[in-house]
């Protein structure tokens, strides 16, 4: 079979032609997974999480607002409360972006390939020439990779969120005294999993407006490649956000709901009504600024690392 030369501008992920295109499909679907490690240890860098997680599972009584929540929390528990909770997303940031970015340039070369625009030819793998996946393509794949990456995000952020509403500073009295002990403790890791399925649906926000920002910025600006990367990251990443937090509010609900006999939301609209009950809609926003402030630098620096490794692995 000749070499197959692929035109046009490629979604990442399917950068370069190859000289046998089977092969070459095989062999880059490794590329999202590593490059994926990359984008989790970009994002180690700031923690305004747990004062996100502490106002959206609060009423206004205890806390009046972000800054609030962080002044009580320093005077009570010191710098060390502010990271409650920080070390299962640390750890699990690497492996859930690995699966996310690695499962998402999967789905995006399959949809590519086999719905939006297949090869005609011999194995339907010989067309000399393929268009670009386009919007909607780039948004069912980053859903197809939310709820791939839930399953083990889900646990992940159960961990965290127990841990980040425990507000004693003397760790005798908590009821968990770190990961290993509440992963011990807590029968129903999968908890909540529902509720993490809806909210990364909304990753179609996230990876469709990726792909929209990198192609306006890349026609109508000279800005480098990973300055496309970084104003198109941060600023998709603000999208999905503003369109996924009410659906986050009520989620970290579920996951700090006690379990067992004292269960209060054994049903996602027990959790949504209670927020509404509380605060009416303003509640499920509670919280949003800190998450705001922190989604654009992280996620920003998350997919240059990304897209940069993504480019310099071999093929």
């Amino acid at each position: 079979m000749s070499a197959t030369v692929v035109k046009g501008p490629i979604p990442p992920g399917l950068e370069g032609p190859a000289p046998a295109p089977q092969k070459a499909k095989r062999g880059q679907n490794y590329k999202g997974f590593v490059a994926g490690v990359f984008s989790g240890i970009a994002k180690l860098s700031g923690n305004f999480d747990t004062i996100k997680v502490r106002l959206q599972t609060t009423d206004h009584a205890h806390f009046k607002g972000p800054l609030d929540c962080l002044m009580q929390t320093l005077r009570n528990e010191g710098v060390k409360g502010i990271y409650k909770g920080a070390t299962p997303p640390l750890v699990g940031w690497m492996f859930m972006d690995s699966i996310m970015l690695g499962s998402l340039s999967v789905y995006r070369r399959l949809l590519n390939d086999h719905v939006f625009n297949p090869r005609s030819g011999h194995g339907g793998l010989d067309s000399p020439e393929q268009r670009k996946l386009p919007v909607v393509g780039h948004a069912l794949a980053g859903t197809l990779a939310g709820w791939t990456v839930s399953f083990i995000a889900g646990p992940v952020e159960h961990i965290k969120a127990r841990l980040q509403v425990q507000y004693q500073a003397d760790k005798s009295k908590r009821l968990y005294s770190g990961p290993i002990d509440c992963l011990q403790k807590t029968a129903s890791l999968w908890h909540g999993l529902s509720a993490t399925l809806l909210f990364r649906t909304f990753f179609c926000f996230w990876w469709g407006t990726y792909d929209m920002f990198t192609t306006a910025l890349k026609t109508h600006t000279n800005l480098s490649t990973p300055a496309v990367n970084f104003w198109a990251g941060g600023l998709s990443a603000q999208i999905f956000w503003i369109t996924s937090y009410p659906s986050d509010v009520v989620k970290q609900r579920i996951m700090t709901d006690p379990l067992g006999a004292d269960r209060k939301f054994p049903r996602w609209r027990d959790a949504a009504k209670a927020v509404y009950r509380e605060k009416g809609w303003k509640g499920y926003w509670r919280g949003f600024v800190p998450c705001f402030l922190r989604a654009f630098p992280a996620n920003a620096m998350a997919l240059v690392a990304f897209e940069g490794v993504l480019r310099a692995l071999p093929e």
